[in-house]
């Protein structure tokens, strides 16, 4: 299989949230996915860039149709997203209708940087999904692969679940 090169768009989210004692709140730092992919040892190509950094809640209509621009614009044809878990579905709509791409959102429901983190192996299940799925969007999360237009977040569960 030759390795096509993926593009990991960082947009905030948890998976990048640092808390702060001081203050007594998460905030969305400087994002820790590189280092991430450093650790996990990826022998792929990949480059990273980091987008914005928002909570999911905060995201606009104006960030989503940045966030497909670059899609559409880049090179590569296989993409992540690491993203908030809270508005994940909206903005794999906001992509649907860009062609010829493989789109992987992914993010995590505790920060990347806590000791006890599912933000690795969600990042691990987007590369994979992102490799051997075909063109469309999906959203990797929690050891599942998802239809990124046919999946829903419960809250109350604190996963994702097929419509």
């Amino acid at each position: 299989m030759q390795h096509q090169p993926i593009l990991v768009l960082t947009t905030g989210g948890t998976i990048d949230k640092a808390y702060f004692d001081a203050l007594s709140e998460y905030q969305i730092v400087e994002s820790g996915i590189p280092a991430v992919l450093a650790q996990a040892r990826v022998a792929l190509p990949f480059r990273v860039m980091e987008l914005m950094r928002k909570d999911s809640l905060e995201l606009t209509d104006a960030d989503r149709a940045l966030i497909a621009d670059v899609v559409r614009e880049a090179p590569e044809a296989r993409v992540v997203i690491t993203h908030g878990t809270d508005t994940m579905t909206d903005t794999a709509r906001a992509l649907a209708d860009i062609a010829g791409k493989t789109v992987v959102l992914t993010g995590a429901l505790s920060p990347a940087r806590f000791a006890e983190t599912d933000a690795p192996f969600n990042l691990g299940m987007a590369f994979a999904t992102a490799q051997i799925a075909p063109e469309g969007v999906w959203i990797a999360m929690s050891g599942q692969v998802f239809d990124g237009l046919k999946v829903r977040k419960d809250r109350a569960a604190g996963k994702f679940v097929a419509l």
